[in-house]
């Protein structure tokens, strides 16, 4: 219900999924690790769990090498407590808001990778609201991390005639094989509920608000009949709230109620709810709420459909590129702001075939280069029904890397070098600034006579 939204079903990147799900796991397995310092740079520490998380996240990928992982790892948490550390030492801040508009999309990420949030709930034994609460700083620590290697590298740029040097100077032997790529991008259209059906849930939601009136609990009727899976089964309240931090609607109605005043029916992106305001406190304030959204209509489903139709002709007369549209209809929000394309984890349009949803490859499996499909429904992770058109812009048939095709990957790893060696120069000058200490467990690691 929220515009960095608390619980993810009501409408990433530092922090991987894989990550997500090792730092919740470790939470639920803490009794195997005995935990302690294991480093400490200024006021910041590393105990011996997020190493072991860490190390079983890096497992998680299939990553091995021939050092010893762990000292690898260490090393890589020490570091990034300097940055943070000097963050703070440089006032270079992250705002929580904005921490929380990143966690709404990475739990958002989680939620189509397991299928829905009452799973996810019931694997980690936690609700999500929890969930997301222990996540916060650790995503806050990742994003001032990224911010501070940002400050320190943001000028840098790589030429041509740098990326050329790069490729020249690897092996022929040693140059990456890459499988088949392609390029995919949709147009999601999600059927919108009709007047008829808002209308529908704003009159329910109206009667439970006169038993609320006549003395029933809030509490308990928001338990009852909430679709909100983070605040509903806990009476319907949610956190402090600053404003700006939720839904538009949701807020202006919040906060001209008067203390123990039921809101008429409000409708937001996010469905209808009814509100009470319980405290306001300087520029936040607490709320509850009973929030029910309205399910399309057959009728409403063929008009999505049709809708998404009627965008496919525009595009096939040129009257708007399929880019643009995307951008400007679009229902899902991990493709949109792209023109509509899938990415790889570096951002790249190019993705190999085997990362394609099995559904997506199987379409484009019968496609011609260049087509466009007409709307197809399918399935979201939570069960709502949806519809897709699918444009198959291009293949690129498997090949040893080469300039020519994969100059963009090729540019990207000349710069992630490029930034290696501004970082360790800017490690030379801030070690002098932060105290470092790691515990005589991990002497063999060498680490201080690294970041020292």
């Amino acid at each position: 219900m929220m515009k960095p939204l608390l619980t993810t079903a009501l409408k990433f990147t530092v922090v991987s999924f894989a990550l997500m799900v090792c730092l919740l796991a470790n939470g639920q397995n803490s009794n195997l690790v005995v935990d302690k310092i294991i480093a400490k740079v200024d006021n910041y520490i590393v105990l011996k769990s997020d190493l072991e998380k860490s190390y079983l996240e890096y497992l998680s990928r299939g990553e091995f090498n021939q050092g010893n992982a762990k000292c690898g790892i260490l090393e890589q948490l020490i570091v990034n407590k300097m940055l943070v550390a000097k963050a703070e030492i440089d006032s270079v801040l992250v705002d929580d808001a904005d921490v929380a508009e990143s966690l709404r999309r990475r739990m958002d990420y989680m939620l189509q990778q397991v299928g829905s949030e009452e799973e996810i709930e019931k694997f980690y034994g936690k609700r999500l609201d929890q969930i997301e609460s222990e996540l916060f700083d650790e995503v806050k620590e990742q994003m001032t991390i990224q911010k501070m290697e940002g400050e320190v590298t943001t000028k840098l740029k790589v030429t041509p005639s740098e990326v050329r040097k790069f490729f020249e100077r690897i092996p022929r032997d040693s140059l990456p094989y890459f499988s088949t790529e392609v390029s995919v991008a949709q147009i999601v259209m999600d059927p919108k509920p009709g007047e008829k059906q808002v209308n529908d849930v704003k009159a329910r939601l109206s009667s439970i608000r006169d038993r609320i009136l006549a003395g029933e609990s809030f509490s308990d009727l928001a338990k009852l009949y909430s679709e909100d899976p983070g605040s509903g089964p806990n009476g319907g309240e949610l956190p402090f709230f600053r404003r700006g931090e939720l839904a538009p609607e949701y807020e202006a109605t919040a906060l001209t109620l008067e203390d123990g005043v039921i809101s008429e029916p409000v409708v937001s992106e996010f469905g209808v709810h009814i509100i009470e305001l319980m405290e306001k406190r300087g520029n936040t304030f607490k709320s509850r709420h009973i929030l029910i959204s309205p399910r399309p209509s057959f009728e409403d489903v063929k008009r999505a459909e049709m809708e998404l139709d009627s965008i496919r002709t525009l595009i096939l007369n040129d009257s708007i590129t399929f880019r643009e549209a995307a951008k400007e209809w679009s229902d899902d929000d991990f493709t949109s702001g792209n023109g509509g394309h899938f990415t790889d984890g570096n951002g790249s349009v190019k993705v190999a075939v085997e990362s394609l949803d099995p559904n997506i490859f199987f379409t484009i499996d019968t496609m011609k280069v260049g087509s466009i499909t007409r709307p197809l429904k399918f399935s979201k992770p939570d069960g709502k029904q949806s519809f897709r058109i699918l444009n198959y812009v291009s293949k690129t048939p498997p090949h040893q890397a080469n300039l020519g095709q994969d100059y963009q990957k090729i540019s990207d790893a000349t710069m992630n070098q490029k930034r290696a060696i501004e970082m360790n120069k800017w490690f030379e000058r801030a070690r002098k600034d932060v105290f470092i200490e790691v515990d005589g467990e991990y002497d063999y690691c060498d680490i201080l006579n690294k970041v020292n």
